[in-house]
């Protein structure tokens, strides 16, 4: 027996993807509006402050190059500072993207078509901006290629049992496969934008680029079939890349990284932060491009649900490392544990437990997943918990291990936070960039969402 949507409770009714009358004329002529037009004022006044950030966070680099990591705040015994902080951390940014985009579209999830494209291109930003860390952590990045296991005339091979290896074949691959994804979907935009643009260097770019393609049934095949084989391959790595990550820390004997649960820890966490710098990012796009009726309080609202889930998921496994800690009867994992909320560090383990645990719990309340500042304010309090995080495994973990003699208090310098300063920098500038060269939602997607294209 069929029941009408109206009749159905509001929790159970049909999610609105769309506000008003959107037809596939009037979605290109609002979407690909934006790479033809001159940017406003604001946008060239946010390009000035990233730019200047990145500008920061490139002298910062020149100078770590010219001097040597010394330079940092890195000491013994915590040898891992702000460099592997800031790589773990722009990792899990990335997969936010690649959740939303390739898991989603398997599992048919058709909110995910105003923001797939968005978070695919926050995935690359990300990516780029997290191998920036390790190739300067090596101290000596102008033989970053040693990483690479090729044949040379030195018959020196990798060591494969490295963790660093083990990050460079994962981002590597993660990122080949996510920028291969991310193109494909572009695909059809180019051939509209390039059916759209009138002669001369913009139209020849566009014909480069659309791969000469012209809507035709074989090419819906041939498009349909390689975007589902690439969504199963994105979703297979996002799941492998930050367990890999977290096997950097977990195949060690070091206490408090020594724990099985720290792959599906790492992988929640990563989603976690993903999601909060997508939804802070997407209610500033949404409004200044004028995008508020394709991407919809309801979009913000489903995924802020996911944030309160992985909120909830990572709660479940800050009490577990307390549980381990304790049932293991080990001083020294006790020890690693206290010092998480106690100690010279206490602080930073207090406010990842506020900005990851409890802030996020304010999404219980339908109001505040719809309320635009609560969004804001929940997003930026969980990039700051998940870099805080970061801080509290490696710095927390490290500074006082076995022996009391070794112990060191880790403190970072100014050339520390320039460089993470150039690093937020160089993610932002490229969002904007894409914000106004290439179209932000995919139109092709967001069409099968249409009134008169639903079953």
């Amino acid at each position: 027996m069929k029941v009408a949507a109206a009749s159905l409770p509001e929790a159970l009714q049909p999610l609105e993807l769309l506000q008003g009358q959107v037809t596939p004329g009037s979605l290109d002529d609002q979407v690909l509006q934006f790479p033809a037009q001159r940017p406003p004022r604001a946008w060239y006044v946010a390009l000035a402050v990233t730019m200047t950030a990145l500008a920061i966070g490139v002298a910062c680099m020149g100078w770590t190059l010219y001097w040597g990591i010394g330079t940092w705040g890195n000491n013994r015994p915590v040898a891992w500072g702000f460099g592997i902080i800031n790589f773990v951390f722009w990792v899990g940014i990335g997969h936010a993207g690649t959740l939303i985009s390739a898991i989603l579209f398997l599992l048919r999830a058709r909110w995910r078509n105003a923001i797939a494209r968005f978070a695919e291109a926050m995935t690359i930003f990300a990516v780029i901006c997290a191998a920036i860390f390790p190739v300067l952590h090596t101290g000596r990045p102008w033989f970053a290629y040693w990483l690479f296991p090729y044949p040379n005339e030195r018959s020196i091979w990798v060591n494969f049992r490295s963790p660093l290896i083990w990050d460079v074949f994962a981002i590597s691959t993660y990122f080949s496969v996510s920028l291969i994804y991310w193109y494909l979907g572009l695909v059809p935009d180019f051939a509209s934008l390039r059916d759209r643009t009138p002669a001369g260097w913009r139209k020849r770019i566009y014909t480069v680029l659309s791969l000469g393609w012209r809507g035709a049934a074989s090419h819906w095949v041939h498009y349909d079939k390689a975007y589902l084989l690439l969504a199963g391959l994105a979703t297979g790595l996002v799941i492998s890349v930050h367990s890999v990550v977290s096997f950097d820390f977990a195949v060690s004997l070091v206490p408090g990284w020594h724990m099985t649960i720290f792959p599906p820890y790492f992988v929640a966490g990563a989603i976690f932060a993903g999601f909060a710098m997508v939804v802070m990012a997407l209610t500033v796009v949404r409004k200044t491009m004028n995008l508020s009726n394709l991407i919809t309080d309801n979009h913000l609202e489903v995924m802020n649900k996911l944030i309160l889930a992985m909120s909830c998921i990572m709660g479940y496994a800050y009490v577990m490392e307390g549980g381990t800690a304790w049932y293991s009867a080990n001083p020294y994992i006790q020890h690693t544990f206290m010092n998480y909320v106690s100690g010279f560090y206490g602080w930073a383990g207090i406010t990842t437990i506020t900005c990851n645990i409890i802030i996020p719990q304010i999404f219980w309340f339908r109001r505040m997943r719809r309320s635009i500042p609560a969004m804001i304010f929940v997003s930026l309090a969980v990039t700051l918990g998940m870099w805080m995080e970061r801080f509290v495994i490696i710095v927390i973990s490290l500074h006082q291990d076995y022996l009391p003699s070794a112990w060191h208090k880790y403190i970072p310098t100014k050339i520390d936070f320039g460089i993470l300063l150039g690093s937020f920098g160089l993610f932002f500038t490229l969002v904007l960039l894409f914000a106004r060269v290439l179209p932000v939602i995919a139109t092709s997607e967001m069409k099968a969402s249409l009134s008169e294209k639903q079953p």
